[in-house]
């Protein structure tokens, strides 16, 4: 089974999962009240509770680690130590996976993106490939922490395109619903996934985890035959699969994959595949320089 088919499921699960609470306590979606005049539970009372930004799963406190800084700086003070260890523990599963896993599996801000993008290049629309160097996120994350503290509330919570679709879904709170139509006019108008590439500040957070990530995606530099197919269809940034391509190592490096697994699907000789670990970096006379490569995505 394709990783991608796998990834959708997952995707979609997980907005599954934050819908079940207010569903099972007899309310209805989008803030909706479906229930009778008797008496009903309310939804944090169940056993998993929440949303994408702060959650709880059988007593444990799950915090974005973007809202915990953003918290932090608007108060000027640490957060309570079950919020600190929530945001820990996000930050510890998803530094030891991939950081921009939850990019790639989790975000309904990528599922939206990834399905107007292949109704963009349906139609037949063409954008650029780049237009903001992707690590412009991890500035826009450093500006929304301060700019937090300086307004005194956090700001990207007011903003997120995230919470409009996963807080909207489940408790009708649409804040945010103005970015994330930004996003999509973005995406079939202006460049290719810009917002998620370049601009998300959680996913510059997240970027950053990602370069300690054990989950990573390794070539057998023998079986490549250098068609390229990988950077075409990469999320996150083809130029993150040069060093690959050329021959300089022997698995992608950069925190800004998503673990996606879209290149690992596209390759049509196996070459790619996921590995456990970081090691088996390449040396210059462990491959022939000469060997053919013009990444055409990574060029764009």
């Amino acid at each position: 089974m394709k990783i991608t088919v796998v990834r959708r499921v997952v995707q979609v699960g997980m907005l599954a999962l934050f819908c079940l609470p207010p569903l099972l306590a007899g309310w209805g979606l989008a803030g909706l009240f479906a229930g009778g005049d008797g008496e009903v539970a309310t939804p944090a009372e169940g056993v998993f509770f929440g949303s994408l930004s702060s959650s709880s799963a059988a007593g444990v406190t799950l915090l974005d680690p973007l809202a915990a800084l953003e918290a932090m700086a608007a108060s000027r003070s640490l957060l309570t130590a079950s919020a600190l260890m929530g945001a820990l523990l996000v930050v510890v599963v998803y530094g030891l996976v991939r950081g921009r896993a939850f990019c790639g599996w989790v975000c309904p801000v990528n599922l939206i993106g990834e399905g107007v993008d292949a109704v963009r290049r349906r139609v037949g629309i063409a954008v650029p490939e780049r237009t903001v160097d992707r690590r412009a996120k991890i500035a826009v994350a450093a500006a929304v922490v301060a700019a937090s503290a300086f307004v005194g509330f956090p700001v990207f919570e007011a903003v997120s395109p995230i919470g409009a679709v996963n807080k909207g879904l489940a408790f009708g709170g649409f804040a945010g619903a103005g970015t994330l139509a930004a996003i999509i006019i973005a995406e079939l108008l202006v460049s290719r996934r810009v917002w998620c590439r370049a601009l998300c500040p959680l996913g510059g957070v997240f970027q950053v985890l990602g370069r300690a990530g054990q989950v990573n995606v390794a070539i057998d530099h023998d079986a490549c035959i250098h068609c390229d197919k990988c950077s075409e269809v990469c999320l996150a940034d083809p130029l993150i699969l040069a060093p690959v391509l050329a021959g300089e190592d022997a698995v992608v490096r950069a925190g800004d994959c998503m673990a996606c697994g879209a290149c690992v699907d596209a390759c049509p000789a196996s070459a790619l595949r996921f590995r456990p670990g970081r090691s088996g970096r390449c040396h210059p006379h462990e491959y022939d320089r000469n060997r053919p490569f013009s990444p055409r995505g990574a060029a764009r």
